[in-house]
Formats: C-alpha cells, structure tokens, sequence
C-alpha cells in the first residue's frame, strides 16, 4: 500500500519561490524590529498545558494539540477525562510562551526588555483561506514599560515593517479593553461575564450583528442589554481622514457611555493616535474603532489590530496585558505586544506577484551527460570561483528535453544558462 503523499489537513508543503519570498519577509521585519531595538528570542513548540489553559487564550484554548503522557505516566485504563493522558500542548500563540519566558528570565533580561520571536504555532481549527492549523507568527512585545510608549514603539515599529514589504494605504484600529468594560457595565453586563462577552463580540465581523445579538442571548443575557450594546457599536465609524476626526469619534463613545473612568483612557488613546501619526514612516491611518474586541483574555488596556485593503479581515494585532506575567510570578509587570499575520501577509504578496527587490542573478549550468572527469572538475573550479564572487550557480546534470528544464528553473528564479557537452 502507498504512503500518503498529502500533508495532513490544515498543514502545508511550500514550495521554493514562496519560501524565497518568506524567508525575504522575515529578514526586512527581523532588520526593520533590530532598529527599534528589538532582541530576537525563542521558545519551545510546546507547553505546559496548564499555562495554556490558563483562561487566556479565549477561544483558542479550545483548540489545542494536546501531546499525550509518555512511558508509565500514560495510563489509558484509568483515564477518564483528557488531562488525565495528556500533560502537554502545542504553543496556539507566541505570547503565553514568551510570559513564561520572561517569568522565569527576568533577572537575567534588561528593563525595559524588548523581544522579537518568530515561529510556528498551532491550532486544531476549521482550515479555510488564510488560516492553517499550522502557521508562523512574528512577534514583538515590550516588558516594564507603563507608559503610552510600549504602544507607540510598538505600532511604529511593526507599520514601518509592513510599508517596507510594499503595503500602503492600510488601516490600524484602536481600542481599549477598559473601555469595553465600561461600555460592558454601561449596558448591563455582570462583571463576572464581560469576558464571555467580549468573545461575542470579537465575532461582529464575522457573524455580523445578528449573528452576536443570538449568541448573547443564547448566552443568558437580558435583551435591553443587547440592545444597547449594538447599538453604541453599530454607532461607530471611520469617519474622517486625519487625527483629530478620530479624536472627535472616541470623545463622542466616550460622552455615549458617560463613565468617568473613560477620562484617562481617553488621553492615552489620543496621545497614542497623534504621536503615531506624527511619527509615522509609513502610509497608513490610525482609526479608532470601538467594535474592535480581540478575542484573547489576557488584554488588560489599549488593543489593536491593523487591516489591509487587499485581504478583508484583521492580518495581525495586539495589546497591552498587565496581569499576565503575575499568574507566573506573583508580583505584575507591564507588558504589551504586536503580532503579525505572516501567513496573510505571504499569501497577499504571492497573489500580486511580488518580486523581491534587489534579487541577484541566479545561474543554472546544465552539463551534458557522460562529461570527462577532467573537464567536469574545470567546470567545478569555475563554479566555485563564481560563488566565492558572491554569485548563485547551480550546477546539474542535462535532462533530455532541455526546454522543459529550463522553464522549470526559470520559475524558481533562475535567470541565465550555461550548456556544458561534451568534446
């Protein structure tokens, strides 16, 4: 019986031109974050489970590969539940990892600590266009920074990233999770169930109004608090071009809401929205968007995401999350991030044909079958003279039909040829 040649569903082969572009992705975001001051770290696939069922992760706790127990530990015959096998899962985000990381590395780290880290995470989710079970995440995040600063370098650090692949014209959204919050009381919602409530409304855009005004009250909860919710949601909009009309728009939330806590969270919107627009480098505006949820549950403030006008939904985004690392060491520190959506990113510049700038001649030498071995080694002299001049050669037998070899070469970049027959 053969062996499957298919990879296993929600995971991919790629192919060598798409791994040419990523590998070219990373290094301009790995350059771009290194100015910022970015540090590059890693950490492994796979965690304990129960950090990554620590209640922040939202929906995505939901998707966990779990490994199973090894050896004596595994005990199927007494099992009754899955955590009673399993002890252990793959990374579903990058940020989990990273807490624990600098939970247990911080006397070793320095404070403000900046951190770069880019890998594979996983997912046991529906695969669909854009979304794997199996993807890579690029992240940045910024430890021991209380102030509005963490915010700016961070948006600024990522869009200057995301101009220098090509993108313009795209959008950052901006919220604040302690602004839900007062919205959430605001409209009714116990305390104690505003996170359910959030991951409702993190759907809108997927499900649309309707489809979270069934699930809240498929969920239990009262009507007229629906009601209001969507409708100061619905109530929002992107209105004008520059700054001040985004200003204008969350004053007016925040005036609907009536809450006087909204006061300082006001100020750090509007001073993250005007630095960042008078310190970009990029084309982009910032907009803010008081639908915008994002579905984890460690947010504790300010959250963001930023959108393309080539792909109709998030390609990446963040927040701050204050309480994350004292589930690991007791005492909190200010910590906030920015992920980006590398997979969407990828497969956009694939669909446009992106070519990557600045790429050097390649060149395929196609040797004739049967060639003498001292003119095979002359050939390899010249190869490796050529290399040590910092060109690219490939040197390969000659198949038959050298048409049908060249257009394949000629796909994966290759630009010139030498035929090498024998005497």
């Amino acid at each position: 019986m053969a062996l499957i040649k298919k990879p296993v569903t929600g995971m991919r082969d790629i192919l060598p031109a798409e791994m040419a572009l990523r590998q070219y992705c990373l290094s301009v975001i790995r350059e771009t974050y290194g100015r910022f001051g970015f540090t590059e770290i890693e950490t492994p696939v796979a965690e304990s489970l129960e950090n990554l069922n620590s209640k922040q992760g939202g929906d995505n706790e939901k998707l966990i590969f779990r490994v199973l127990k090894r050896g004596e530990k595994l005990d199927l015959g007494s099992a009754k539940t899955a955590d009673d096998v399993s002890d252990m899962g793959l990374r579903y985000d990058l940020t989990v990892p990273l807490v624990r990381y600098y939970a247990a590395h911080a006397n070793e780290l320095a404070s403000p600590f900046k951190a770069l880290q880019t890998g594979s995470v996983f997912r046991a989710d529906r695969p669909q266009k854009g979304r794997y079970r199996q993807f890579t995440q690029c992240d940045i995040d910024i430890f021991g920074e209380k102030s509005t600063l963490a915010e700016i370098e961070l948006i600024l650090a990522t869009t200057a990233a995301i101009g220098k692949l090509s993108f313009k014209d795209f959008r950052i959204r901006i919220s604040d999770r302690r602004l839900l919050k007062a919205m959430a009381s605001y409209c009714g919602f116990p305390e104690d169930k505003q996170d359910s409530v959030f991951i409702t409304l993190d759907k809108l855009d997927k499900i649309g109004a309707e489809g979270v005004r069934k699930e809240l009250a498929e969920n239990g909860f009262a009507e007229e608090s629906i009601e209001k919710c969507l409708a100061l949601f619905t109530a929002g909009d992107e209105g004008g071009e520059d700054a001040d009309a985004q200003i204008a728009a969350l004053e007016r939330f925040c005036l609907q809401i009536g809450a006087e806590e909204t006061e300082e969270i006001r100020q750090d919107l509007c001073t993250i929205i005007r630095t960042v627009e008078g310190a970009k480098e990029a084309d982009f505006r910032m907009v803010f968007d008081p639908t915008l949820v994002r579905g984890m549950g460690y947010y504790t403030g300010t959250i963001f995401e930023f959108s393309l006008p080539q792909f109709g939904s998030s390609c990446g985004g963040g927040g701050r999350y204050d309480k994350m690392v004292g589930l690991f060491t007791g005492q909190e520190t200010p910590a906030c991030g920015f992920s980006i959506g590398f997979e969407r990113i990828v497969m956009i510049l694939m669909e446009e044909g992106f070519r990557i700038p600045g790429e050097e001649e390649k060149s395929a030498w196609l040797i004739e079958k049967g060639m003498a071995p001292e003119r095979m080694r002359e050939i390899l002299r010249e190869a490796k003279e050529a290399r040590d001049a910092c060109q690219t050669v490939l040197v390969c037998g000659m198949n038959k039909n050298k048409k049908f070899q060249k257009e394949q070469l000629t796909s994966q970049g290759y630009t010139s040829f030498r035929e090498f027959f024998r005497e």
